[in-house]
C-alpha cells in the first residue's frame, strides 16, 4: 500500500457537494491518501496504520517533532485514492495496472481504517469510487510518503 501523509490544521473532502469527512479547523490532523497495490494484504493495511498513527510529526514544547497523533488526541482523515498507482515512465497517459482492483482495495481501506480507529479517537473517510473534492491546509508543510513494502 502506498500513503501520501499530510499534516494540517485542517481538512475536508466532499462528494456531490456533501461534507462526507473532515479534520476540524483548528485541530491537529492528517489528511492521508490511501492506494492500495497488487500483492497488498491485511499486513500491508495494519502497518501503514500503525505507522501513520504512530509517526511523530508533531512539535513538541521545545518545537522538535517528537509527538504523534496518538500524543496530541488529533483527527484523521482517509481518503482512497487509486491513481497513486498510476505508473507514468511511458507514454503521456497513467497506467493503472498495479492498482489492486476495487472490491479487494476497498476492503483493505476499510481494514486500515478501522486499525486507525483502535489507535485514535476521530478517524473520518472520503467516499470509495466516488469522484470526491478534497481541501486541506496543510500545516508546516509537512508531507510524507509512505509504503509497506
Amino acid at each position: 500500500m502506498r500513503a501520501v501523509v499530510q499534516r494540517v490544521s485542517e481538512a475536508q473532502v466532499e462528494v456531490d457537494g456533501e461534507l462526507v469527512g473532515r479534520v476540524e479547523p483548528g485541530a491537529p490532523g492528517l489528511l492521508v491518501l490511501l492506494g492500495a497495490g497488487k500483492g497488498d494484504g491485511d499486513a500491508d493495511a495494519d502497518f501503514l496504520a500503525d505507522k501513520i498513527c504512530g509517526l511523530r510529526i508533531f512539535e513538541d514544547d521545545g518545537g522538535k517533532m517528537n509527538l504523534s497523533l496518538e500524543d496530541v488526541g488529533g483527527s484523521l482523515l482517509v481518503v482512497s485514492q487509486f491513481t497513486l498507482y498510476g505508473d507514468c515512465r511511458k507514454g503521456r497517459r497513467p497506467s493503472f495496472v498495479d492498482a489492486l482492483e476495487p472490491v479487494a482495495a476497498a476492503r483493505l481501506v476499510e481494514r486500515f481504517v478501522a486499525r486507525a480507529r483502535t489507535h485514535l479517537r476521530s478517524v473520518e473517510t472520503g467516499r470509495f469510487q466516488a469522484h470526491m473534492v478534497v481541501s486541506l491546509v496543510n500545516d508546516g508543510p509537512v508531507t510524507l510518503i509512505l509504503e509497506s513494502r
